[in-house]
């Protein structure tokens, strides 16, 4: 089992940035790739970005595409999401989540293990 806990969310302005991290327990040896997505109120989770746990290829939803950019510190077990230029439409609970097989990892149900989530409010 892996267990994932978010932090880094808050409220911000827009143009603010904010760094959100993501902490990995457990059989984190079994880590393919890890991926952030966002669920605003009242719509589905999207994706926003993931990096594979080796090598460390990236890929970024369009949205975000050069404002967000994706991390990760193997030996500290952790994915970060670096977010810039933060824009009202950003606001959501920012969730990491795991996966363990050979897969693309652009959609939710390609990633195994899941965080409770991180709020992240921008203000116009």
């Amino acid at each position: 089992q892996v267990q994932l806990v978010e932090s880094g969310g808050g409220l911000v302005q827009a143009g603010d940035s904010l760094r959100l991290s993501c902490v990995a327990s457990g059989r984190t040896f079994s880590i393919v790739a890890m991926g952030w997505f966002r669920q605003a109120p009242g719509k589905e989770r999207e994706f926003v970005a993931r990096i594979f746990w080796t090598g460390g290829i990236t890929y970024y939803a369009d949205s975000v595409k050069g404002r967000f950019t994706i991390s990760r510190d193997n030996a500290k077990k952790t994915v970060y999401l670096q977010m810039n230029s933060l824009k009202p439409e950003d606001t959501a609970v920012y969730y990491c989540a795991a996966g363990y097989g050979v897969r693309l990892y652009a959609q939710r149900q390609e990633y195994d293990t899941w965080g409770q989530g991180t709020q992240v409010t921008v203000s116009s």
